[in-house]
């Protein structure tokens, strides 16, 4: 598959909210949790709009098939605040081509670390590209839910 990564525009909030709940509920979750999780895994234009964030999409010949978003926490942490792919191709290496593009990214920017509240189905994943777990944070969707908290540092 051909597929090009490039800056998210506001008009694709919308796309990347849908996007990340398809994503979400590739791992088999139920439809109440995913309901819990919506606000959470909502993209609101604002934020594409907003300096301190990054957000960036595979885009597919028009369709965009993974995004990711990075917030900045300082001047040299972000925090990776999202990063999804659409589930037909999930597995074919475009989380992992999004993941290097973040990290290329931070690096741009000054950055030497970034954080990562993992789902636990994606922890795997995150240890490939480097992170580190460094606790667990509350999910801001489900109370009493403790999520894996990564870093990568450079």
């Amino acid at each position: 598959m051909v597929y090009t990564i490039r800056n998210a525009i506001s008009d694709e909030a919308a796309i990347l909210s849908s996007l990340a709940l398809r994503s979400k509920a590739y791992w088999g979750y139920s439809q109440e949790f995913l309901a819990a999780c919506r606000q959470e895994l909502s993209v609101a234009s604002e934020e594409i709009e907003a300096e301190i964030y990054c957000h960036a999409v595979a885009d597919n010949k028009g369709l965009i098939v993974g995004f990711y978003a990075l917030k900045r926490l300082s001047a040299k942490k972000f925090e990776l605040e999202a990063l999804f792919v659409e589930p037909d191709h999930i597995g074919t290496g475009i989380g992992r081509a999004l993941m290097t593009h973040a990290l290329t990214s931070v690096r741009s920017q000054g950055g030497d670390s970034i954080i990562i509240q993992s789902d636990p189905y994606a922890a795997r994943f995150y240890e490939a590209a480097g992170g580190v777990r460094i606790g667990e944070r509350e999910s801001g969707s489900i109370p009493g839910r403790y999520l894996p908290l990564y870093e990568i540092t450079r």
